[in-house]
């Protein structure tokens, strides 16, 4: 009788875990290297878009993306961020709105931007570069690939060679597939092995970033082959081509990478491991110059207004309540912490930011 008694109360146990691990959604970090919230919520910039030091053709520039509001604008460049993702999650960023979200960390370049994302605590001590030094933070993804729920079902892609040492992949042991790096394994798909020869034979305009399209693809084999419970994924065309000058480079690509969020969201609504279980997170590391206008190539502590990015958040449990305004100060470092919050794990860092709060409605 006591061994029937057992059985029964291990049987509910293993239902209640089970119950508790359906309702942890899995999670995609989406981020856009150096995207300007001008663009994000205003579309073209006026004093770019026709401006001939920047672009190279302003006629057929201002027929694809100048709109006569920025409502239309920005629809036009983002289309599924403004048709869908507004309407089924919340955008943050809009300072138009009163909405404002900044970085903790005074640097405004991409590695103190993207530790800031991933541990939710700016270190402007030690991460104060873009050298290839690994991270002695502790990542989100690292604190979730080492626990029991979700060891070996986390993963990293980025265009920039520099992630696998953000992430730190030799310590966290998180596979990070970032640069000029192929994808490795011996159950590849005939489509990574095709991406591995193309690699090579299309040449990137930069020495440390591959073009996003790789990073793209890679990213969605894996989820397909791997089922990751947790991904992030970075995009890096936007700031390089903002670097060389190249406004219209910069807004085909934002309007790219627009497309590629909507076809990682297609799969997960067709995929039964994601469907109705994932919640995306969309964000950048660092803004951009506003004034001068030339000044939107470059960012940096000496570079007004690069400390003022923006955030994107739908899926499971968030609620639809569309582009937010009037809201208090909002964090780059509070985005860990929610993350921490959604996967039920607890956060190592001693005296952490709030978890970026979600909103219930207007």
């Amino acid at each position: 009788m006591r061994e029937f008694f057992l059985l029964i109360a291990l049987s509910v146990l293993m239902q209640f875990s089970q119950a508790q691990d359906q309702s942890v959604p899995r999670v995609v970090l989406i981020t856009l290297d150096g995207m300007r919230w001008q663009e994000v919520f205003t579309g073209a910039d006026s004093l770019l878009i026709g401006n001939s030091e920047f672009v190279t053709d302003t006629a057929g520039l201002k027929a694809r993306f100048w709109r006569a509001t920025p409502g239309e604008r920005r629809q036009v460049l983002f289309p599924f961020l403004w048709n869908e993702i507004s309407k089924m999650g919340q955008v943050y960023g809009n300072r138009y709105l009163g909405s404002k979200v900044d970085l903790t960390n005074q640097m405004w370049f991409s590695y103190p931007g993207y530790n800031e994302i991933l541990t939710g605590c700016a270190d402007d001590v030690r991460i104060h570069s873009n050298d290839k030094v690994n991270n002695p933070n502790i990542t989100f993804l690292e604190v979730a690939g080492k626990s029991d729920r979700f060891r070996g079902r986390v993963a990293a892609f980025g265009s920039w060679d520099v992630f696998p040492y953000i992430v730190n992949e030799e310590r966290s042991g998180v596979p990070v597939n970032a640069g000029f790096e192929p994808a490795s394994g011996d159950l590849l798909t005939d489509r990574e092995k095709f991406l591995n020869e193309l690699l090579p034979q299309v040449p990137s305009p930069w020495n440390s970033v591959r073009l996003d399209a790789f990073t793209q693809h890679y990213a969605l084999e894996y989820m397909k082959r791997e089922h990751p419970k947790i991904i992030y994924i970075a995009y890096g065309e936007t700031d390089d081509f903002a670097h060389d000058g190249d406004y219209q480079a910069y807004l085909n690509s934002a309007n790219n990478t627009d497309g590629f969020i909507h076809d990682l969201y297609d799969f997960a609504q067709q995929d039964p491991f994601y469907k109705g279980r994932t919640v995306f997170l969309i964000t950048t590391d660092h803004g951009r110059g506003t004034s001068p206008p030339g000044s939107w190539k470059s960012h940096g502590e000496k570079i007004m207004g690069s400390g003022q990015v923006w955030v994107a958040l739908f899926g499971s449990g968030i609620p639809a309540v569309g582009e937010r305004q009037g809201e208090e100060q909002l964090f780059s470092a509070q985005i860990a912490p929610l993350v921490y919050k959604l996967l039920r794990l607890d956060n190592p860092i001693a005296k952490p930011y709030p978890p970026l709060p979600v909103a219930t409605g207007h």
